[in-house]
């Protein structure tokens, strides 16, 4: 399996890898709104021996506003996406590590997920480093956090703000 950084020839196939995976076609335009906003931090593919994009998995800018007024940007996952066929087989695990691997070298001091609390964790994840952030679309432990950064998401309190392109989901 390789990972590699999406190219514009794989636009379609991560348009259907998101639409299969979701079953629906939510998260494929927030993808085409994250690209063309000019959002993207992160955006890498899984592809097989055959040639064949299996998975994908986006990281983009959101800001966490803190309650003195401070606007600190941060990295979002969202979507993270494998064909049905292809789950189950560590896919999303290996999309998930090498993205935050690009994440750090990109000197990204944090990551915010809105995920199921049990899978993401595996990773670092902690919905207690955010606890004291709210988020539109998560009120509990589906809300998590991983500093990249040692001490970036501690003792913050405020909201997270996402570009306007997750208004998909509002």
């Amino acid at each position: 399996m390789l990972i590699r950084p999406e190219t514009p020839e794989d636009h379609a196939a991560i348009a259907e890898v998101n639409r299969a995976a979701f079953r629906g076609p939510l998260e494929a335009m927030l993808v085409e709104r994250l690209r063309s906003d000019g959002l993207l931090i992160v955006s890498l593919v899984a592809v097989d021996q055959a040639g064949k994009i299996v998975g994908h998995i986006l990281f983009s800018i959101a800001t966490m506003v803190t309650t003195e007024g401070d606007r600190i940007p941060v990295a979002s996952l969202a979507p993270m996406a494998v064909l049905p066929s292809d789950q189950r087989r560590g896919i999303g695990g290996r999309l998930v590590e090498r993205g935050l691997e690009a994440c750090r070298q990109a000197r990204h001091r944090a990551v915010i997920v809105v995920g199921h609390p049990n899978y993401y964790p595996r990773f670092g994840f902690s919905h207690s480093v955010v606890s004291r952030l709210t988020n539109p679309f998560a009120t509990d432990d589906a809300f998590m956090g991983l500093e990249l950064v040692s001490g970036s998401l501690t003792g913050l309190e405020g909201r997270v703000v996402y570009p306007d392109a997750f208004e998909l989901f509002a």
